[in-house]
Formats: structure tokens, C-alpha cells, sequence
């Protein structure tokens, strides 16, 4: 570079800012009056939510001269950390279910298709960049377009720092995530820009990623708290999982009292944490991939050898049965703690039927979880089939339900009787067949008679399934319970509808599998599943020699240092759109 450009100075100058975590947006102003706003979409195309932004105090209706004709900015929509915090109290005060995170939050309600929804929360929109209007050459440098963008009336960043020498811009890095718990809105990291436009142009892009900037990624945030007591989840296959409860902590901008303890193995029994996890004990908690509650440690201290160990029960905290453990000779120090008793628990019963009824499998609009609580507790649901027998003035009569939301659920049960047939595989809830294995199962067998008459071996032939998971589901499709209940859906008038070929003929992404991991930018993992499958490519739960592609977003743990041993090909989000548009 610098024989193409003998003047290219010995310091850079830099631009240091943080990284929001928010949803991304774009802008446009026609002759200084807001006329667009769109979601980043596939990076061509995305949602219009023009209605929604307009609400937002920091979106400027009317730019402050003066001002271009034509004027795209580019920014981040993102709630303020007391704003969404507030919002959670007053959700929780009208008996709503509160939002787990801002981001996510943020992006659900600027998709709202009621504008009113967006106005009552507390939105913000920070730019960063523009698109069109304001030329490099007259803006020169990254640093002048900020101040430009203030100028016309938007809000930026706080800390975003002009830096000259790499020295400054790890002073800057350092400085931003120091202040990163007092800022007033969620960041994940910092980016480093190159300031000069110029220089950026020369510079130019690897694939579409550019290569004048690059983002640093904070670790998460650790805090510590006292244990309070160790409670236990029973999930749907009626593993039994302890769960930390704790003095409430902020964790990056969340006050957490739960935290997941995995399971034995991992926590309760770590030899570190001298032989166990003591209520009362001083831990260090994190938010894993800054959104999961995770216990990190156990601080020692005098004396907290004679508090009250933490153990699992002998017996079901649901329904009393005894637990049994499940050992694994291959990974002896794998435990698992379960409930055998699958048809008289009422846990697993209330998390069977929210499976069955979630978007992915029956898609059951208005079967939240409280109503599924308390279909259960009245009896009125001891099986799945039993959703499809439940009346409208039965339902309107329970506490918060009346004849239209009554009468709203009984049509999305209706409709839900057509599901395709892998959909309504994975709604059965067979132990370990994610979405993924039932949509392998169901293009395999094409019938739900064929997938129940199959022995292990013909189940191990398919793609994708092995012999853990064949034994899983013929074990599952032998029983009396599940004969019995396939044959009760059917009465029901759940459709079971033949498969027919999956894959799209010609698609791009044809013969090739693919794997999902972390959080991208602007999809959901479904989404990009979805568009993968599409384009006739295959997506797998884990990483192995026969996976073509990793595709990964921020906190992808494992799955990607797997892929790189394995030197799996790595895509970020937009290396995937431009490999499904076939730009690769």
C-alpha cells in the first residue's frame, strides 16, 4: 500500500467508537424531510418501517439546514438500559411477559405493524455513518461526517474517540470499555475505523468485509452476588437441571436472580469449587454471549466449607418420583439426573404441550405459557391430542381469556392440523431430534406410517441421523403411548401430510450442509436456516468433517474453534447472502 501511495503518512488517524449492540437501520430525507426507514434486511433488501421510526425522539423529522437534496444515514435502533428497564416494570406491573434483552426487544418492536406500540417505548436511534448525500470528498475523513450528522440534527455515539497511532487507539479501546457500565444504552465491543476516505477506498474490502475497520469484542461483564438457594427445572424429556437463585445483580444492564447451573457435572460437582456449590457461597455470574445468565466461580472464603451443600433431590420436585442417573461410559463425569416418570409428571407435561404448540413445531398462536399452565392444572390437557377437544366457552371462562381470544385460539388449533409433516415430527418432541432431524426423518420417509414402521437400521440410514438417535426414535414410535396418541391426533383431525421433495431442484446451495452458530446481525438463526434450505442446502446441529460451511455470529463459542480444526469454511452474515445470491 504504501508503494501505491508514497504520501501515506508513517501515524494513521483512527477513529475508535463503540460497538451497539442494536438493530440496524438506514434513513432517508428528501429535501431534508424523512420520507424512508428500512431494516438492514438481506443487505439489498429490507423491511419498510418508515411508520414506526417517525416515533422515535431521535429520529429527526426535519433536518437542520443546511442540507443535501438526497441524504441516507446509517445508525443502530437500540433501547436506553433505564428505558427498557422501566418498561420491564411496567410490563410486569400489567401482568406481561418481560422482554429477556434489549436488542431483541428493540428489533420486535420496530417491526410492529401499530405505530402506537413503537411510541410508547423507548426507542433510540444513533447514527454512525452515511450512505448517499454526503460526498467523501467533502466530508474528507470519517470523523468530519460524524460532526456532520450532529450538525443536521442526529444523535451519535457517546465516546466515539479521534485517534492518532495504534498506541492511542489502544488507549481508546481500554477507555470505552472502562465506561462501558455507566454508558446508558448496551455495547458489545468497539470498532476501529481508519478516519481518512481516501485511504479507506485504497484499502478497499476482503469479500464484502472491509478492510479499514475491524470491531474488538469486550468479554462479557462478571459480577458477583450471593447464592441463595439451588432450585430444579424438570424440562420435557424430564432431565432435571439446577438452577441458581440469587441476590439480584446488574450484569450489563440486566438484574439477574436465575442463573443456570447446567447440570452436575459442570457445577455442582467441580472439584474447584471444593466439592461443590454451598448456599451462601460468593459467585461470579456472567451473561454468556451477553445474554444468557451463566455462574462462572466460586470465590473461597473462610468458613464456607460448614455451609449447606447444594445436591440434587432423591425424588422428582414435580411429581415426586425417584430420579434416576444416566451415565455415560465413553464421558463417565457426564451425569444426567432424570425423571422416568414422562406421563405423570406435570412439568414435563406443561413443557411437552409448550413445545408442541411453539412456532417452530405447531405454531399454536395464544398458547402462551400461562395458559398452558393452567390448561394443565384444571385437567383440562393431559396429552397433546386433548388441545384439539378444548372448547370456546370452556376456555373463555379461565382467568385472562374471553370469548375472542377464546375464539382465536380454537381457528389457530384448526390451522395448525395441516402443519407439514417434519414440522409436526419435531411437535412430538422425540429425544434428540431437533428441526433439523425431523425434516431429514420426514424427506426420508415421506409418511408418518412409514417413519413409525422403520426399525434402527433403516432410521440409521438417513442422513444425518445416527445410531443414538435411530434408537431414540424407534424406541419412541414402539411404545403403546405414542401409537396411542398418533392415532388420537389423527382422530383429531391433525393431518400428518405426506412429505414431498424437499430440496429445491438446481438451488445454489444444493448438496451443501451447513451450520449455524452465535447471533448474527440482523436475522434470526430461523431465518437464515430457512433461506438456506430455500436455496437447497442442508442445515446441521453440529460441526463435523462432511459440513461445508459455519456460519457465524457474534459469541460462537465452540462450534467455531471446531470448525477451524477441521478448516471448515467460515461465513459471517453477509458472506452467507452473498453466497445464497451467488456472488461467491
Amino acid at each position: 500500500l504504501r508503494e501505491s501511495h508514497p504520501s501515506l503518512p508513517e501515524m494513521i488517524d483512527y477513529v475508535v467508537e463503540p460497538k451497539l449492540d442494536g438493530l440496524a437501520m438506514e434513513l432517508v430525507y428528501e429535501d431534508g424531510i424523512l420520507t424512508g426507514a428500512g431494516t438492514r434486511g438481506d443487505g439489498q433488501v429490507g423491511e419498510n418501517v418508515t411508520h414506526n421510526l417517525r416515533t422515535v425522539d431521535t429520529v429527526p423529522l426535519r433536518l437542520k439546514p443546511p442540507y443535501p437534496a438526497y441524504l441516507s444515514v446509517r445508525g443502530e435502533v437500540l433501547y436506553t438500559l433505564a428505558g427498557f428497564a422501566q418498561m420491564n416494570v411496567d410490563r410486569e406491573s400489567r401482568g406481561e411477559t418481560l422482554f429477556k434483552n434489549p436488542r431483541n426487544a428493540a428489533a420486535g418492536t420496530v417491526r410492529q405493524l401499530n405505530p402506537a406500540v413503537a411510541a410508547s417505548r423507548p426507542l433510540v436511534f444513533l447514527a454512525h455513518s452515511a450512505g448517499e448525500g454526503i460526498p467523501v470528498e467533502e466530508a474528507g475523513t470519517h470523523s468530519v461526517l460524524i460532526e456532520r450528522l450532529r450538525q443536521l440534527g442526529f444523535r451519535t455515539a457517546d465516546h466515539v474517540t479521534c485517534c492518532r497511532g495504534i498506541e492511542a487507539v489502544l488507549a481508546a479501546i481500554e477507555s470505552i470499555g472502562q465506561a462501558r457500565d455507566t454508558l446508558p444504552y448496551e455495547i458489545d465491543g468497539a470498532v476501529v475505523k481508519v478516519d481518512d476516505f481516501a485511504l479507506q477506498q485504497a484499502l478497499g474490502f476482503v469479500t464484502r468485509s472491509p478492510r479499514w475497520a475491524v470491531a474488538f469484542k469486550y468479554p462479557a461483564a462478571i459480577k458477583r452476588t450471593r447464592l441463595q438457594a439451588v432450585e430444579f427445572s424438570v424440562g420435557r424429556t424430564g432431565v432435571v437441571t439446577p438452577v441458581a437463585i440469587m441476590a439480584p445483580v446488574n450484569v450489563g444492564g440486566v438484574t439477574l436472580t436465575h442463573a443456570t447451573l447446567h447440570n452436575e457435572h459442570q457445577m455442582l460437582r467441580k472439584p474447584e469449587y471444593s466439592g461443590g456449590l454451598r448456599i451462601g457461597d460468593l459467585i461470579e455470574v456472567k451473561r454468556a454471549g451477553d445474554v444468557i445468565p451463566r455462574v462462572e466461580a466460586v470465590i473461597d472464603e473462610p468458613g464456607r466449607s460448614s455451609r449447606m451443600l447444594a445436591a440434587y433431590p432423591e425424588s422428582c420436585p414435580d411429581c415426586d418420583a425417584v430420579l434416576v442417573r444416566e451415565e455415560n461410559p465413553d464421558e463417565p463425569e457426564k451425569v444426567i439426573i432424570r425423571c422416568p416418570n414422562a406421563l405423570g409428571c406435570r412439568a414435563q407435561l406443561e413443557a411437552g404441550i409448550k413445545h408442541f404448540a411453539s412456532r417452530l413445531a405447531m405454531d399454536v398462536e395464544g398458547l402462551g405459557e400461562k395458559l398452558v399452565t393452567q390448561l394443565v392444572a384444571e385437567g383440562l390437557v393431559s396429552r397433546f391430542s386433548d388441545l384439539y377437544h378444548l372448547k370456546g366457552d370452556v376456555l373463555a371462562g379461565l382467568d385472562r381469556m374471553a370469548t375472542k381470544s377464546a375464539d382465536n385460539l380454537i381457528a389457530a388449533l384448526e390451522a395448525s392440523k395441516a402443519r407439514p409433516l417434519a414440522r409436526t415430527v419435531y411437535a412430538l418432541g422425540i429425544r434428540h431430534v431437533g428441526e433439523a432431524t425431523a425434516r431429514d426423518l420426514a424427506a426420508h420417509f415421506c409418511t408418518v406410517d412409514a417413519l413409525m414402521a422403520a426399525d434402527t437400521d433403516a432410521l440409521a440410514s438417513v442422513d444425518g441421523v445416527g445410531p443414538e438417535v435411530a434408537r431414540s426414535v424407534h424406541a419412541f414410535f414402539s411404545s403403546d403411548a405414542a401409537i396411542d396418541e398418533v392415532a388420537r391426533l389423527r382422530d383429531a383431525g391433525v393431518l400428518f401430510p405426506e412429505e414431498v421433495a424437499a430440496k429445491s431442484a438446481g438451488g445454489i446451495a444444493t448438496d451443501l450442509t451447513f451450520v449455524l452458530t452465535g447471533t448474527l446481525p440482523t436475522m434470526t438463526r430461523d431465518d437464515a436456516k430457512q433461506r438456506i434450505l430455500a436455496a437447497g442446502g442442508k442445515v446441521a446441529g453440529s460441526v463435523s468433517r462432511r459440513t461445508d460451511y459455519l456460519v457465524a455470529g457474534t459469541s460462537a463459542g465452540s462450534k467455531l474453534d471446531k470448525a477451524e480444526k477441521l478448516d471448515v469454511t467460515v461465513l459471517d452474515e453477509e458472506g452467507l447472502l452473498a453466497l445464497l445470491a451467488g456472488r461467491r
